[in-house]
């Protein structure tokens, strides 16, 4: 066989790929549209019925009974309340067209897992936006992406609010590293966080939030002032700005906040280009502090920010006040500068 066959054959190989591709991705389609439709008949007969509690059951396993004989498996009662829960999630069908494209059944079962509604849209249309695949999404949902995303009460009444600043969405707080395999009671210096989470960085960008790419580890800024070694940068194309982290081993201090600061007035001065905005500095730690949040240069600078790292994934209680925790001490620091404005 020749060259000019060889490359014939690819070519045909290509296209049968690509209709296989697009003919699994319009089933995939129509299958969750007919899922949608079908919920959506499930409710409006349970409201005939005034959505009685012992009708609904009834009318499910009548429905499943049915649908199995005629159809065979998988019309089960399980399957048929999530079709249900489906469409009470998403009533409407433009949307499921237009925003939960990428998605498959399975990350729509994951989702419905989460009982806030908003927090489950909020989960499919990122995860869709993202292109997260199942394995992430259900971390991020058993880590409570949302939750720790969004830290002041009007953006959790409504994530889609574009009148909130961008920064709060740069960061989740606290931040989950349990992917590093540190064990409990473990001892480990900063250089191996370091290098643990530059093995790991796939799993660290999607941890710390949405838009992140990696630009350099030990970046080298020389100064009249000596040299110095930022320990990570990133460049978030979502908000324009590139973002430095200075890993902490231990609790926050103000020397930490006043490097951090001189950090990101350095990048501003020596590395940002037209059309960046300004750089943001994290300092990522094992502990913050309220005092610091409170009298520090953090509740002065909108580009400076503290968020604490979990080496191991906590229980769930253990996680939901850890969550409160670092909201409480973030909202220090934006009231602090609310009441100096």
């Amino acid at each position: 066989m020749n060259i000019t066959e060889n490359a014939f054959i690819n070519d045909i190989k290509k296209i049968v790929e690509q209709g296989r591709n697009a003919a699994y991705g319009a089933v995939n389609t129509i299958m969750i549209e007919t899922y949608w439709h079908i919920g959506r008949r499930i409710v409006e007969q349970e409201q005939n019925g005034n959505v009685r509690a012992e009708y609904g059951k009834q009318l499910i396993k009548k429905l499943s009974a049915e649908l199995t004989r005629t159809y065979g498996r998988g019309w089960g009662i399980r399957n048929l309340q999530y079709f249900r829960t489906f469409y009470l999630t998403y009533n409407d069908i433009q949307i499921v067209q237009s925003r939960l494209q990428n998605l498959t059944w399975t990350h729509i079962l994951t989702s419905l897992r989460v009982d806030d509604p908003v927090a489950a849209r909020w989960y499919l249309q990122t995860a869709s936006q993202e292109m997260w695949s199942v394995r992430t999404l259900d971390r991020n949902i058993s880590t409570q992406y949302f939750e720790r995303h969004f830290k002041q009460p009007q953006i959790l009444d409504n994530p889609e609010n574009k009148t909130a600043p961008d920064k709060l969405e740069i960061l989740k707080n606290p931040v989950m590293a349990e992917f590093l395999g540190f064990q409990q009671n473990t001892d480990f210096s900063e250089t191996e966080l370091e290098k643990g989470l530059i093995s790991h960085l796939q799993d660290f960008m999607v941890e710390l939030g949405r838009g992140f790419a990696f630009v350099a580890r030990q970046q080298h800024i020389f100064t009249d002032a000596g040299d110095f070694y930022i320990d990570l940068v990133f460049y978030n194309y979502i908000l324009k700005c590139f973002v430095l982290i200075d890993l902490k081993k231990g609790r926050i201090t103000h020397q930490d906040v006043g490097q951090m600061d001189m950090y990101v007035r350095m990048y501003d001065d020596l590395k940002r280009t037209e059309g960046d905005n300004p750089t943001v500095g994290i300092v990522l730690c094992s502990e913050t502090s309220k005092d610091i949040a409170r009298y520090s240069v953090l509740h002065d600078s909108e580009q400076l920010f503290a968020a604490k790292y979990l080496p191991l994934m906590p229980t769930e209680e253990e996680l939901r006040r850890e969550i409160e925790q670092q909201k409480e001490m973030y909202m220090l620091q934006v009231n602090d500068k609310n009441d100096n404005n």
